[in-house]
């Protein structure tokens, strides 16, 4: 017989759910599966129907038609989810990268191979690299691998190395590019060279001379030649950056009839000298800009004591700041070896060097500072506001939030690289953990945009709290910040307070 068959209900189970329909043989199945979408929401091409192990499908019954009486149940298969698609690249687990895809997976800055006691290397590398005008002159900075001059070639590569971590290169491409530089620093200085009798490996160095060999060979590479300096300034990028200017008083002491003098140098540090009563950063600071020093008194003829008083008359955009925490001593018998000063000393996160300022910087630095009073006084009024007027004031200190911060300059128009203001926020701190400079281990710490601080332990990166950092005075064996390295701090350009009356509000 070949006339038209009844609709009869069948069951269709599905995981957990169950389903009653209608089924019509003299449809298509495709109909049936889709009743079965609006049902469960499996799209009818990831269901897959079966009754008594016959699969269904989509245009005919086939053999199933037999099987199909009324009350009859159905299985379906499938998901109402989209399915996964398999990975283009094999899926590598944590436990099975190398530290600098943890780094880049992370979003952590790329860490350096330790190649044999070359962690001073890194230290002061990571550091530097903190100041990001650095990082974009050399990005600029031409290829000078045949350079007249190693400082040249030292520029060059170290540029290299910087592109290379900021691209998440491979590990391989990052320790070639870090092999290449401490070769380079090798000829700037010779005895970096150097390689224990015994052992054959590089003997480890003193990071502080190794920072300052670094910032020495970019003075003399970093030049913008092109470019014509006002009187008395450099158009060398460190100088601009980096350097600042201490004018010292002398008076001799056992000659009243030699007259005061008065000297100018360039220095790249500020020194802090660790003493007994030495506890915080900023009296180490004072502590070293004056003293008493012996040289050749021209009315005595003859060496004399003379006592000194420095200021500083020119301030950087990044200022360091060197912890003199190691003597000349001897151990034991007549072997002369490298000691450290333990002693705790305390350093902020935000540095004011106003007080150690000449007269004349001090009149200049003034007018910006006052905008930094100018601004946090507005910040305290908003806050005040915020707390008496409620939601309808938080609601626009939310969108103002949102918006773009703009900053003033931090430098003179007439003196690019310099301080304009005299405050100072914590970049990076280089620490020593040891207790001679010239053994055991340097680490660079170094603080990102977003506020957090990173810990980088030659190739190995991890996150620390701010207080982690702190507790980087010494005291003892631990971590002991050897060199500072302060950035200036941000000045918001002023904008009016305005508050929304509730009658202009949306509601």
């Amino acid at each position: 017989c070949s006339g038209k068959q009844m609709a009869a209900k069948v069951h269709v189970k599905w995981g957990k759910s169950k389903f009653e329909v209608e089924l019509n043989l003299d449809d298509k199945p495709k109909a049936l599966k889709s009743t079965l979408f609006q049902l469960s929401g499996v799209p009818p091409d990831r269901q897959t129907l079966m009754i008594g192990g016959i699969k269904i499908g989509d245009e005919e019954w086939g053999k199933a038609r037999d099987k199909l009486k009324p009350n009859t149940t159905l299985m379906m298969m499938g998901s109402a989810e989209i399915l996964p698609e398999a990975p283009i690249q094999q899926v590598k687990f944590v436990e099975d990268m190398s530290e600098n895809e943890k780094a880049v997976g992370l979003g952590l800055p790329t860490g350096l191979e330790n190649l044999g006691n070359t962690c001073y290397v890194n230290a002061t590398l990571q550091c530097l690299r903190a100041v990001p005008e650095l990082r974009e002159v050399l990005k600029s900075y031409p290829n000078n691998e045949r350079g007249i001059q190693i400082s040249q070639i030292l520029a060059t590569r170290l540029k290299h190395l910087y592109g290379s971590m900021d691209a998440g290169a491979a590990g391989i491409i990052v320790k070639a590019t870090l092999s290449m530089f401490i070769e380079i620093l090798h000829e700037a200085v010779p005895h970096f060279g150097e390689r224990d009798d015994k052992t054959g490996s590089l003997q480890q160095q003193d990071a502080h001379e190794c920072w300052s060999a670094v910032v020495s060979n970019l003075a003399e590479s970093l030049v913008n030649r092109g470019s014509v300096a006002l009187a008395g300034q450099s158009t060398s990028f460190i100088d601009q950056y980096f350097s600042l200017q201490l004018q010292t008083k002398y008076k001799c002491e056992d000659s009243a009839s030699e007259p005061e003098t008065l000297e100018v140098e360039k220095s790249y540090q500020l020194s802090c000298f660790i003493s007994q009563d030495v506890k915080y950063l900023h009296t180490g600071l004072l502590k070293g800009l004056e003293g008493t020093v012996e040289k050749h008194c021209p009315a005595l003829g003859k060496d004399a004591h003379y006592c000194k008083k420095s200021s500083v008359s020119r301030l950087p955009a990044y200022l360091t700041i060197q912890f003199v925490r190691f003597f000349v001593g001897k151990a034991g018998g007549s072997e002369v070896v490298s000691k450290k000063i333990l002693k705790d000393v305390k350093f902020p996160m935000k540095l004011d060097v106003y007080e150690m300022c000449s007269t004349s910087l001090q009149e200049k630095l003034l007018p910006i500072r006052q905008k930094f009073k100018q601004v946090e006084d507005q910040k305290l009024i908003q806050r005040a506001k915020e707390m008496t007027e409620g939601a309808t004031l938080g609601l626009r200190q939310h969108n103002a939030a949102e918006m773009k911060v703009e900053y003033e300059p931090f430098n003179f128009p007439d003196d690019p690289g310099s301080s304009n203001s005299g405050f100072y926020e914590l970049l990076a701190v280089l620490t020593h953990q040891g207790r001679s400079s010239s053994s055991g281990h340097y680490l660079g710490w170094v603080k990102r945009k977003n506020g957090d601080w990173i810990r980088l332990d030659d190739d190995v990166v991890s996150i620390v709290p701010e207080e982690e950092v702190l507790k980087l005075s010494g005291g003892g064996d631990w971590h002991t910040a050897y060199i500072l390295l302060y950035g200036p701090c941000k000045l918001e350009k002023l904008k009016e307070c305005v508050v929304d009356s509730p009658s202009s509000m949306d509601i």
